[in-house]
């Protein structure tokens, strides 16, 4: 088991990265600003990075359960929000939500702070 930190939580350190990534979408991509696509773009992508930091800092399982939720909605806002007309920003939903959703549970079965959150584990370590 690593006590590192750093090493323990590089899932945490991408979700940051993808979390910046997906928040400089708009200007990457060239989507009006304002629009929906925009503000899904900085809404998910400031709650990525605030969440990601703040588990950097402490880990707790409420805000890994977060962060994976907001990869699912990133994933599949351009349906829900009907703006998948523009295969740039599907895709690039899809790909950043998906890697968030996966990223996110990996840390949960995998981080020894968080596997005893799941149903079945107990309180062991």
């Amino acid at each position: 088991m690593a006590n590192n930190p750093s090493v323990k939580r590089w899932q945490d350190q991408v979700i940051l990265l993808l979390g910046l990534w997906f928040f400089v979408t708009p200007w990457v991509f060239g989507y009006p600003v304002p629009s929906l696509q925009a503000w899904t773009a900085f809404i998910s992508g400031a709650v990525l990075v605030l969440l990601a930091a703040f588990d950097l800092y402490k880990t707790y399982f409420w805000a890994v359960v977060l962060n994976l939720l907001v990869g699912i909605w990133v994933a599949v806002s351009p349906w829900v929000l009907r703006i998948d007309d523009n295969p740039e920003l599907v895709w690039n939903s899809v790909i950043v939500g998906v890697a968030v959703a996966v990223l996110a549970l990996w840390e949960m079965r995998t981080d020894p702070e968080l596997v005893k959150h799941w149903p079945g584990a107990g309180h062991a370590t």
